[in-house]
């Protein structure tokens, strides 16, 4: 047979947290559902008034969904590391392309 040269499936590459957010609307959807957030930053984020997945995905979309500047105010508002900002911005981004 021949050699495959894609990269892995896309599967394996997101979370099971990732592919059930991007599969649902937002909703009121509690900010820990967000791949990325779990209980303890999202907890900080309530801390500061977000609760809600929708008003992390504002702050995405007024950073104009430019990763570096979304992932320095998600590390500035509540210490998410370099993981969870990638894995968070990669979910948001693909909601929001998958839904509006």
């Amino acid at each position: 047979g021949g050699v495959w040269l894609g990269g892995p499936p896309k599967t394996a590459m997101t979370s099971r947290k990732h592919r059930q957010f991007c599969l649902e609307p937002m909703g009121d959807k509690p900010v820990h559902n967000l791949p990325g957030i779990g209980r303890a930053l999202g907890g900080r984020l309530q801390d500061r008034g977000i609760s809600h997945a929708r008003g992390i995905e504002g702050h995405f979309l007024v950073f104009n969904q430019n990763q570096e500047k979304f992932g320095n105010w998600l590390k500035d508002t509540c210490g998410a590391n370099a993981k969870q900002q990638r894995d968070c911005y990669n979910g948001l981004k693909e909601w929001t392309k998958n839904n509006m």
